[in-house]
């Protein structure tokens, strides 16, 4: 039967596509006859043909490499792979790096299998002179790829020196082997390929360098190399990094080297100043309770948590931790106003907010909502328990903060739902589906997702009028809504009882003023940003606001 030409041409293409992909499946399953040419590029054909996105494509392959490495390649897989890493530079850039880390990834699981022990052995040969030609630039790699094959095929100053000069190998030869490498080690630093040069310094025993080398690596931000180099020299090296780690305030990685070096004795005060830095950490994020747990077990170190609280302006903390362990008269001992003058915060005074409403029964619901109402601007925020468990769902959002620049609404959500979750969703929706009013949050969608999650069957939190996110109309990073309101109002925002008992009834004036004040700052940068963008003069601003306005509808 005669098939059109277009037809005809069809069926030869798709023939060919399954003689190709035959072949491919066969070069995989056995490779006893499959060159490390031939490999390489149905290894690149797989890849580009392959249609998953790259990263699992790549998992896929490399887990095709390792069942083909058990397929008997000739001469054994570990002289295989050499022979595909000469290979593997013809391919391009774009693949280059990626197949190396394939390939010899994939030989790591083989190294204590017995059977191919004597091509581990003859292969070091091989590798080594792989690395020799890829300092030589004879053949193109990274230099992470020539690091992991000294590391893969565990290769020693012998095997670099079989390489040069052959097998009859005298002392002189390993003497002249590491000279020959240390003229590549003067040419890394000079490039400043430091991790590479370090690598061979510390696997071949390279004396080259001095003190100044170590400053230069640290210097650089190479800190595991660092690390690694002044471990090959000694404990006076190692103690110069930690003492450069003290003055970088690099407690964690200080403290760490002490623990390792057992050198205790030499930093005595290490470990106390990075369990500081640790409590420092976990009360500017608010996380008092965690903070709690680490400093209970040393008096001091409660002490200097109590020095956070009262310096964060956390008085009712200072109070519970005082009475907890006894430390009143530490606390008395502290002079208040040495300690508040380092900050300067926002607070209700000073936004002039004329009250803070609570709202937990619908009456009073239907009272502030009929306010809201009446304003065309408005700063919507919420708060939620925090989870410190890792992996743990979040807890339901406890409260909501809606503001006008004048009053500030509470609205106890928990309460509220449990008592009429449909007038609360009416009433919330006659807010939120405004197109009347401009509702301002920042990074809201986050919140707004929170919402969602913790009322799912209600409407009000799933669709929305005129929410502008203020975060969106400054570019680069602003150190959160504290940072934003200390760059546009002035003054940042306390953030000590961010991650609080938001379930706790009744919450704390505190913890109220705190609330009221995320909401309301809102609107004051709003007002403060739309007076001045106009004319163009607010620093890293957007002019046209406007566009930033999102709505959802149902």
């Amino acid at each position: 039967m005669d098939f059109p030409e277009e037809d005809t041409q069809e069926g030869l293409e798709s023939n060919q596509y399954n003689e190709q992909r035959a072949l491919c499946l066969h070069s995989f399953s056995d490779l006893s006859h499959v060159s490390a040419a031939t490999f390489m590029y149905l290894l690149k054909d797989c890849y580009l043909y392959g249609t998953s996105k790259a990263t699992p494509k790549f998992r896929v392959l490399q887990l095709q490499v390792k069942m083909a490495l058990h397929t008997a390649p000739q001469p054994g897989p570990f002289t295989y792979v050499v022979q595909c890493m000469y290979i593997v530079p013809l391919l391009g850039k774009t693949h280059a790096e990626g197949f190396s880390h394939m390939l010899i990834s994939s030989l790591k699981h083989l190294k204590s299998v017995a059977s191919v022990q004597k091509d581990f052995l003859d292969a070091k040969h091989l590798a080594a002179r792989l690395i020799l030609d890829i300092l030589a630039s004879v053949v193109p790699h990274e230099e992470r790829i020539l690091v992991k094959l000294i590391e893969v095929f565990d290769i020693e100053l012998r095997d670099m020196a079989h390489a040069l000069y052959g097998s009859e190998l005298g002392d002189e030869d390993l003497v002249k082997a590491r000279e020959h490498l240390k003229q590549h080690v003067h040419c890394l630093m000079k490039s400043e390929s430091y991790v590479t040069a370090v690598a061979l310094i510390t696997r071949f025993s390279i004396q080259c360098c001095d003190e100044s080398f170590l400053t230069k690596l640290i210097e650089s931000n190479y800190f595991e190399a660092a690390e690694k180099w002044a471990a090959f020299k000694g404990k006076e090296m190692i103690c110069l990094v930690i003492q450069k780690y003290l003055e970088m305030k690099m407690l964690k990685g200080a403290n760490e080297l002490v623990k390792q070096y057992d050198l205790t004795k030499e930093f005595p005060y290490v470990n106390y100043l990075y369990k500081e830095s640790v409590l420092k950490k976990l009360a500017e994020k608010g996380c008092w309770d965690i903070a709690e747990v680490r400093a209970k077990k040393e008096t001091k170190l409660m002490e200097y948590l109590i020095y956070l609280a009262m310096e964060a302006g956390y008085i009712e903390k200072v109070e519970e931790l005082c009475q907890r362990y006894s430390l009143e008269g530490y606390a008395n001992s502290l002079v208040p106003e040495e300690i508040f003058c380092g900050s300067v915060y926002l607070d209700i005074e000073k936004l002039v907010l004329e009250e803070i409403i609570w709202v937990d029964e619908i009456d009073g619901l239907l009272n502030a909502i009929s306010y809201i109402e009446a304003c065309k601007i408005i700063g919507v925020d919420c708060e939620w328990k925090p989870n410190f468990e890792k992996g743990s769902k979040p807890n339901k959002v406890s409260i909501i903060q809606i503001a006008s620049d004048k009053k500030a609404f509470i609205f106890d959500l928990i309460k509220l739902y449990e008592d009429d979750p449909e007038v609360l969703d009416s009433s919330f929706r006659r807010i939120m589906g405004s197109s009347n009013i401009l509702k301002l949050g920042y990074n809201f969608q986050c919140d707004l997702h929170q919402l969602s999650q913790s009322y799912g069957e209600l409407k009000c939190f799933q669709y929305y009028e005129m929410l502008l996110d203020i975060q969106k109309l400054f570019k680069g990073a602003t150190g959160g809504l504290s940072g934003l309101s200390k760059k546009i109002l002035g003054a940042g925002l306390n953030k000590t009882r961010r991650n609080s008992n938001w379930e706790e009834r009744p919450l704390s004036q505190n913890q109220k003023e705190y609330a009221a004040l995320d909401a309301v700052v809102l609107v004051h940068i709003f007002h403060h940003v739309k007076g001045q963008s106009q004319f163009g003069v607010t620093e890293g601003c957007k002019v046209e606001w406007k566009s930033h306005i999102v709505s959802q509808g149902e």
